[in-house]
């Protein structure tokens, strides 16, 4: 077959030949622009820097239009060695609330605690200490969230009597005393209940000694509450 076109193939050679040599050159900048992140310490973030950041990933990830960042195989590799998250998210275990989908956040970006409830014992607050003391978090979210079922469940027991099946009950007992502060409030019950639940984890955390209350008087941590919501996917932060 007759080799039709406008370049004579030594001309499609040296232009192949610069092609090559120009993706082989991007690759090169591309790798070394990783390693020169790689290296370099991840800048300090404060409570209030890392509380915005969340509050922009949720407007993202709420109008539909999140960034998906650092979920490339570069953010893995820069994060195996170490990690630096900008905040602890204690979170109910409700599959349809992940923190780092709702905050659109990826690899280091969080460190993530979930039990039903989002409540607190020794186990969940040793993990929050940890994060703290050894990897430096400045901001700590309390999560509740829209139709909880371990508050739900909760507030049936308060007004109904009985109990829950199992170690189920040991959960509703850190809650109680959550549904009890608002039940003869006006409003909707269980509503009211999660939002009291948030606010007395977010009262327990900040009064814990000796490592969340010091260095929250230090200025080093924020603790905030917040709750999603099921049907817009809009986190609010309590005041």
């Amino acid at each position: 077959m007759p080799f039709n076109s406008k370049f004579t193939r030594l001309e499609l050679l040296k232009l192949s030949g610069l092609t090559a040599i120009g993706v082989a050159y991007i690759d090169l900048m591309h790798t070394l622009a990783f390693v020169a992140k790689a290296s370099q310490n991840n800048p300090t973030i404060n409570g209030d820097e890392a509380l915005q950041r969340l509050i922009e990933g949720n407007k993202l990830y709420a109008s539909g239009r999140p960034g998906h960042p650092h979920q490339t195989e570069e953010r893995r590799i820069e994060v195996a060695s170490g990690q630096k998250p900008i905040a602890v998210v204690l979170g109910c275990s409700d599959s349809r609330v992940p923190p780092e989908v709702i905050f659109d956040q990826g690899l280091g970006d969080l460190f993530v605690v979930r039990v039903a409830g989002n409540i607190v014992d020794s186990a969940v607050q040793g993990s929050i200490e940890y994060a703290v003391a050894e990897l430096g978090v400045p901001l700590i979210v309390v999560l509740g969230h829209q139709r909880c079922g371990a508050v739900k469940a909760t507030v049936e027991i308060v007004e109904k009597g009985g109990q829950l099946p199992g170690q189920i009950e040991a959960i509703a007992d850190r809650i109680k005393p959550a549904v009890e502060s608002v039940k003869h409030l006006p409003g909707d019950i269980l509503n009211n209940s999660i939002k009291a639940n948030v606010e007395m984890v977010v009262g327990q955390l900040k009064n814990s000694e000796p490592i969340l209350a010091k260095r929250i008087k230090e200025g080093k941590l924020k603790v905030v509450g917040a709750t999603y919501g099921l049907d817009n996917g809009i986190v609010n932060f309590l005041a």
